[in-house]
């Protein structure tokens, strides 16, 4: 009979042992879940902020706009043209850095020398990340 009770009290023992570890395991994943969701939209966020900045700051405003065509196509339209091709990041920093023509008309896209290589790149992952 001591045995009985021993093993009932064992039993309830490792049962709320393990419902206390459940708790803290799932938790513990909750939160990884969250932080990794956070720091997601903050890489978003901060990739949206650096492009439209270096955009900015390499003229290229002058000549595009994220939403409308201006002397050149718009960002989301290019981001759609280019959208699901799997060499359109090296095609178009090769036509950021080189220039390019008639692929959006009869006007060329000029070269831009002030535009390093990985600069380029930014701005093209900026522009196609565009919706």
């Amino acid at each position: 009979m001591a045995f009985n009770v021993h093993w009932e009290n064992t039993v309830e023992l490792l049962a709320e042992l393990s419902s206390t570890y459940l708790e803290k395991t799932m938790k513990r994943n909750l939160m990884m879940v969250g932080m990794v969701v956070a720091s997601a939209f903050a890489s978003q966020a901060a990739m949206a902020d650096a492009g439209m900045d270096l955009a900015k700051a390499k003229n290229c405003l002058a000549c595009h706009a994220v939403s409308t065509k201006l002397v050149g196509p718009a960002y989301k339209d290019v981001a759609a043209k280019y959208a699901g091709q799997k060499d359109a990041e090296a095609k178009l920093v090769t036509k950021v850095m080189k220039g390019g023509s008639g692929a959006w008309g009869a006007i060329p896209m000029p070269a831009n020398p002030q535009v390093s290589d990985a600069e380029a790149k930014t701005l093209v992952k900026w522009v196609l990340a565009q919706k």
